[in-house]
């Protein structure tokens, strides 16, 4: 009786026994070393982080940070740069940014001199407005301030003259909206006090009055 008695102690002994041992398999993983985090670059080609730039097909951006990526197996770092109002992210890559044309906003003499070709008279080719809305596209994307203030200088009209057509206000609009968002930009304002600023220099300038038989009232020169 004994003997049988001992033998449910024998097999929980077994059971005991047989019960999984912490092992090198099951035991906590110990923590990989850490693998050094390549700090983000903060500034590439002149340029800085959070720094406002004018990328020429655009206008005014801003950088929000330098990225590495990956593509097709090779490493390429590019500026994210953010256009806020017209709700747009766009990446160039830190290497072509000179090629492409970005550059740093306008320094305070590109400024005045922008400015001051507000006051000129206006000088209109006497050619095809296909031909000069071309033109003036391209003053426009070429993101020179100055260029661009001959497109807002050519192509404003007072109220004492004749209104533009759709396509002459169009690009009015955009050479006028590029201006104010660097000169925003540059002396820090609002883009309202900016584009008032504008005003004020256009009408400074010698308004074009119509002449009799003379429906645009255009200082037109010969192309």
């Amino acid at each position: 009786m004994g003997q049988k008695r001992a033998k449910p102690k024998a097999k929980g002994q077994n059971v005991s026994k047989s019960r999984p041992q912490p092992s090198k398999a099951h035991a906590p993983a110990k923590a990989a070393a850490p693998v050094p985090v390549k700090k983000a670059a903060h500034s590439r080609q002149g340029f800085r982080t959070h720094e406002h730039i004018v990328y020429p097909a655009h206008g005014v951006g801003q950088i929000v940070r330098i990225e590495e990526q990956e593509i097709a197996g090779n490493k390429l770092e590019l500026f994210v740069i953010s256009f806020a109002k017209d709700k747009m992210t766009l990446r160039v890559p830190t290497s072509k940014a000179a090629s492409v044309g970005m550059r740093k906003l306008a320094g305070p003499d590109i400024v005045k001199k922008s400015l001051d070709t507000l006051k000129g008279r206006a000088r209109v080719k006497r050619t095809m407005w296909s031909r000069r809305a071309q033109e003036y596209e391209a003053k426009i994307n070429s993101g020179n301030l100055i260029s661009i203030a001959e497109v807002v200088r050519d192509l404003f009209r007072s109220e004492s003259q004749p209104e533009q057509s759709y396509s002459e206000r169009q690009l009015y609009e955009a050479a006028l909206d590029r201006m104010v968002r660097e000169l925003s930009a540059v002396e820090d304002i609002t883009e309202t006090e900016a584009a008032k600023q504008i005003e004020t220099n256009l009408l400074k300038g010698p308004r074009r009055t119509p002449k009799s038989g003379d429906e645009s009232g255009d200082e037109q020169e010969a192309a």
